[in-house]
């Protein structure tokens, strides 16, 4: 008789999204939210705040980066075109190219500073396209996860699904803290991305590097790690579906609708 093949530790499995993205709720992938019962109102929304606070506090490093950054270009390039023109070598042509210049910096500048603003405060059309704000997170997270040990690694899914900017900001973002916070050793972070005819799912996975893998000493983030019913009142708020299992963490978010019209600004 045949010996039975000697056991092996198992793995992390992909995660199925054939499941994930069915109409129904995912009450049986893991953990389900608390019953909502049993917060009031008022206690949610309270913690719903104080879950954005903390993240939007997480975040601010990369947010501050990202404003600099363009302002930091407009400087550099009005004190260049100041220091040519004290030395009087800069002739019609050049000045017209680099006033263009600088007109396209600032404009970049202000867009840039008003993206951010609009973590605090979310504008009027308050959607964006699944894929699109899925790489805006992981780009704005990436580096400094990177001098942590970990490699951020998308997989969008195909397809047009509009959702709610500002709760994919935050739960993804949140997510994304999460796992790290919790993870015991670097390794590679995986988002990614399906569709359904009603919601967009986004399943966040931690998983650890192969033994013997050299890699950078994780970092001691200094932070306290995000709390997870306050991430989930913020979730509720928002009218996600929120899971954590294990080492994935899974987003459900409802088709965003646009309910008023937008304002028109004065010309």
């Amino acid at each position: 008789m045949a010996k039975p093949p000697p056991q092996t530790a198992l793995q992390p499995q992909p995660l199925n999204f054939a499941v994930l993205a069915i109409e129904h709720p995912l009450a049986s992938a893991g953990t389900p939210l608390p019953a909502n019962q049993e917060i009031s109102p008022q206690r949610q929304r309270s913690l719903a705040r104080a879950a954005q606070s903390d993240i939007l506090r997480r975040l601010t490093p990369p947010l501050r980066h990202d404003m600099v950054v363009h302002l930091q270009s407009l400087g550099m390039m009005a004190e260049a075109l100041n220091a040519r023109m004290e030395r009087g070598v800069v002739n019609q042509d050049d000045l017209a190219s680099s006033v263009s210049k600088l007109n396209r910096l600032s404009r970049q500048a202000v867009k840039r500073c008003l993206e951010v603003c609009e973590w605090m405060e979310a504008g009027e059309d308050d959607t964006v396209p699944l894929r699109e704000g899925v790489a805006e997170i992981v780009r704005l997270v990436s580096t400094s996860l990177n001098f942590r040990g970990f490699d951020l690694r998308t997989e969008l899914g195909d397809g047009e699904f509009e959702v709610s900017r500002s709760a994919l900001r935050f739960l993804l973002a949140a997510a994304i803290l999460t796992l790290t916070d919790a993870a015991p050793a670097p390794g590679e972070v995986a988002v990614r991305t399906e569709i359904s005819s009603s919601h967009g799912v986004v399943a966040v996975e931690y998983q650890p590097l192969p033994e013997g893998s050299s890699f950078t000493q994780l970092h001691d983030a200094g932070e306290s790690p995000l709390a997870w019913p306050e991430v989930q009142s913020l979730a509720n708020e928002h009218g996600v579906e929120l899971l954590r299992s294990g080492l994935a963490i899974i987003l459900r978010l409802p088709r965003a609708v646009v309910t008023s019209p937008l304002k028109m600004v004065p010309v």
